[in-house]
């Protein structure tokens, strides 16, 4: 089954297309994930999939029916939407965070039950946050704060998370962890993670589908080893690489090439 179909959406910013004729196809359950160059129309993408904004031509289909088709609650049942950045200046505790993500299930008054309660604490555990229960949001580190957020998300019971730019200006430790737990929620859960990063390495290890876009225009779809290739990348970055196996699995290993090392790169290779 199909999680998200998009086709032929085109999107204007004025007179300027960020989107130019965008069609594709993520499958349930996948972990699927948009690269591209700053300004390459990732996050409109997302936030056209979220239905936020609202593409000028084409359709969008979550889950079979036409996004249009949604109301907000039942969209919210069915789309977790994490944005780049989040405020962080209120002084909610975590839990009552955490129970907002319960709001497209509560009735008209908007008040937690026992159910309520027992999903937001399943969602703690899952991501390991259940010690910072009680703890303002504003007190605690980035790491902390995403899988918070992630956490919130879970209460939603979707059926697909979006995630933009989840790992940025996060440390090496809690990048992987935060991956992790995307990797956990398609194995477990079922729930199709679609991911918008700049990270190509950790895109290759964990996506099992990539999506390279620029200016609004798809590069390539395909498997990392598709995607991820010298050509490919050089001519979407504008940027010297180096491109060789992983050696921690069947998948392509990116680095960049400084200046000062394209002489060596090019008698190596020559």
């Amino acid at each position: 089954m199909t999680a998200v179909d998009i086709q032929h959406i085109t999107h204007f910013y004025g007179n300027r297309p960020v989107l130019d004729d965008i069609s594709l196809s993520i499958r349930t359950g996948t972990f699927f994930t948009i690269l591209g160059p700053n300004g390459s129309g990732k996050t409109t993408l997302m936030k056209t999939i979220s239905g936020i904004e609202n593409p000028q031509t084409g359709l969008v289909k979550i889950m079979g029916r036409p996004l249009q088709n949604y109301t907000r609650k039942n969209l919210a049942k069915t789309i977790a939407f994490l944005p780049q950045t989040i405020p962080v200046d209120f002084q909610f505790t975590v839990t009552e965070l955490i129970l907002m993500g319960r709001a497209p299930h509560q009735g008209i008054l908007g008040l937690e039950d026992q159910n309520d309660l027992k999903i937001a604490d399943e969602a703690m555990k899952f991501v390991g946050v259940e010690h910072l229960a009680e703890r303002r949001l504003d007190r605690l580190s980035g790491g902390e704060r995403q899988r918070i957020y992630i956490a919130k998300a879970l209460c939603q019971e979707p059926r697909i998370i979006l995630l933009d730019e989840p790992t940025a200006s996060l440390d090496l430790a809690h990048q992987i962890h935060i991956m992790d737990l995307m990797e956990r929620l398609k194995t477990e859960k079922g729930v199709t993670v679609v991911m918008v990063s700049h990270d190509v390495n950790l895109a290759a290890m964990y996506a099992e589908c990539l999506l390279l876009l620029k200016e609004g225009k798809i590069v390539k779809t395909g498997s990392p080893n598709d995607v991820l290739t010298k050509h490919t990348l050089e001519k979407t970055y504008d940027c010297t690489l180096f491109i060789d196996k992983n050696p921690l699995g069947d998948f392509p290993r990116v680095a960049l090439v400084p200046n000062k090392f394209k002489d060596k790169q090019e008698k190596d290779l020559g």
